[in-house]
């Protein structure tokens, strides 16, 4: 498939799907985003006489230097920006690297995953055998400042940027914890979290899957369903709390594991016109098995997808709170200069031609977490469906 915007052709591949939330780029220059919402408003005639007249009087009256490939830049994103699609993004080289190794979860760093809550830049996970698991942070910590920047308030995508960096450089941490503060230095390192891991708890096999990646999702989630039936579980609970999306493809060998090959999993429209259909690939190994899905607030479009499929073919029981709601499909567009561009090319809809975007997936046992029993090692979700599968 050939895409031609402005004088940029690109050749793109095909079926590299994306559906996933992820934070939007910060814009920056207000000049970017205004010359891109005027530029979009031409529709199909770009007036570039435009650009050129807001750079002359910048030119010829800004005091101060004046970056011109800074200007290029925020154009460009300002154009995309003039769209008001959350999805659709510019993504510079090293945006477009840093989103490929999350969504695969490859990064270096050291080893957290964070929220802003409530005004407070709070660890919400401390992943295995990883810099900060040694160092001894936990769960519930609040970040006060990373080295000599006080990053309380920030927003978790952006402290993130800083708190990585290259392998074997230091970065220091104060932490607020039970009233006290704490400083940590930590030597980052290369980070793998798979995107799937699995237990077994009381002869129910336990799935959760983090993000759907594209090298490691189908084959890691293969491998548990194999060890569920090994082990003769009565009952599988599929996990997708917190899981923003992914790649289509994995999400599609996700949801075969119990759905027949051939049936639909999910179709693809532009406008009302289905332009693809997903169908389940075969080896559904966990059919037949009583089955609760999982989902929560932070469950979007790929997960959506997986959750949405098996609730239509009755094949699972929903558990927990409405999902976010991301009914749309994205691809990456590769450019000359080698950055990307993510752009929403369709809205997908579940087996029974439901597109949820803005709605959420309804869970058809509504528990909702309890994060207070959760901080004493209770999760009254997860119980919840441990319990179903008892019936």
């Amino acid at each position: 498939m050939k895409v031609e915007e402005g004088i940029v052709a690109v050749e793109t591949a095909p079926k590299r799907r994306l559906s996933l939330v992820f934070i939007a780029l910060v814009i920056g220059l207000g000049l970017g985003f205004w010359g891109g919402r005027q530029v979009a408003d031409y529709g199909d005639r770009l007036d570039y006489a435009q650009l050129d007249e807001v750079y002359k009087v910048l030119d010829a009256n800004y005091d101060g230097e004046i970056d011109t490939a800074k200007l290029i830049d925020g154009a460009k994103k300002g154009m995309v920006a003039g769209l008001e699609d959350p999805y659709t993004q510019y993504f510079s080289r090293i945006d477009a690297q840093e989103f490929n190794e999350d969504l695969e979860g490859e990064f270096t760093g050291v080893g957290i995953e964070l929220n802003n809550k409530d005004g407070n830049l709070i660890i919400v996970d401390v992943l295995d055998n990883t810099p900060a698991e040694q160092a001894g942070l936990k769960a519930g910590d609040a970040i006060l400042k990373v080295d000599e920047t006080d990053v309380a308030a920030w927003a978790s995508e952006e402290a993130v940027k800083i708190i990585r960096g290259e392998a074997d450089t230091k970065v220091r941490l104060t932490i607020a914890r039970d009233a006290a503060v704490q400083e940590f230095d930590i030597t980052r390192s290369k980070i793998n979290n798979p995107s799937v891991k699995y237990q077994v708890k009381d002869g129910v096999g336990i799935l959760s899957v983090l993000r759907f990646g594209e090298t490691d999702t189908a084959r890691l989630a293969k491998y548990a369903a194999e060890e569920f039936v090994k082990q003769k579980v009565r009952g599988v609970v599929l996990d997708l709390r917190g899981n923003g999306g992914g790649y289509v493809s994995a999400a599609v060998d996700l949801a075969s594991l119990w759905i027949d090959k051939g049936q639909v999993i999910t179709t693809e429209k532009v406008g009302q016109i289905t332009s693809d259909s997903e169908l389940a690939v075969g080896g559904n190994i966990l059919k037949g098995y009583q089955t609760v899905v999982l989902i929560d607030g932070g469950s979007a479009s790929a997960s959506e997808i997986v959750a949405g499929a098996l609730k239509d073919y009755n094949l699972a029981v929903i558990v927990g709170s409405q999902s976010f709601g991301k009914g749309s499909v994205q691809t990456m567009q590769p450019l000359r200069n080698g950055d990307q561009l993510k752009i929403t090319i369709a809205r997908w809809y579940t087996p029974n031609d439901n597109n949820i975007d803005n709605a959420g997936i309804s869970p058809d046992e509504t528990v909702e977490f309890d994060s207070e029993a959760y901080k004493n090692g209770v999760d009254n979700q997860l119980n919840k469906a441990l319990e179903l599968l008892k019936k």
